[in-house]
């Protein structure tokens, strides 16, 4: 079996939470990092399909979109939770960080709205929401002790938005617990700790980094 390709920017974006799934579950890939509006990304760019990335080759096929790479690593590694009510649930997760990813795009791509709006109301508005959500299963996790393909989502977007505000997630207790037990996974560690060190970019431009 070959080794799986991830092809993305040299950002975290929305390749990182590929990334971070990969990295916490040992599991071996290619790291391949394109620079924006670079002369090789947009080679590479014409065989790919829809032309964007993310984009996941592994042992001859090609994935495209970030849902379903997402889903598709999560039914291979056993990352879905246990039951149908389980993945229902996880999918439910999952598209509700996605939205609220999208009003954190507009802001930092479309200067839609305030630092301040985002940071006091709209970004608190979500995470209400996620706290209330992760806390209907026990666990350490959204489901149980076991991670699944929604947690390094979750993980992901509370850590991009802890740039925005520090403090962002002090009344939210169940989401900073959670924040705070992924930096310390054994398999992530070393990998978020470099990436701090080399001051890899959130998104293609400098905004919401500080």
């Amino acid at each position: 079996m070959t080794v799986p390709q991830l092809y993305y920017f040299a950002i975290r974006g929305l390749g990182e939470y590929i990334r971070l799934l990969f990295t916490d579950n040992g599991i071996n890939f290619e790291d391949i990092r394109f620079v924006s509006r670079s002369p090789e990304w947009k080679e590479a760019k014409k065989s790919m399909i829809f032309g964007q990335m993310p984009c996941l080759k592994h042992d001859g096929k090609e994935y495209a979109q970030t849902g379903t790479i997402m889903r598709h690593l999560a039914r291979v590694h056993d990352l879905n939770g246990s039951t149908e009510d389980d993945a229902t649930f996880l999918d439910m997760f999952f598209e509700g960080l996605r939205d609220c990813r999208q009003k954190y795009v507009r802001y930092i791509y479309f200067d839609e709205g305030t630092r301040e709006d985002l940071v006091h109301k709209t970004l608190p508005d979500c995470l209400a929401n996620f706290e209330k959500l992760f806390n209907i299963h026990q666990g350490k996790f959204i489901i149980g002790d076991k991670p699944s393909y929604a947690d390094y989502i979750l993980f992901e977007e509370l850590d991009v938005y802890t740039h925005l505000d520090a403090t962002i997630l002090d009344k939210f207790p169940s989401l900073k617990a959670f924040w705070e037990m992924m930096w310390q996974r054994p398999n992530l560690k070393a990998y978020l700790e470099k990436r701090k060190a080399d001051g890899v970019w959130i998104s293609v431009v400098e905004k919401g980094m500080h």
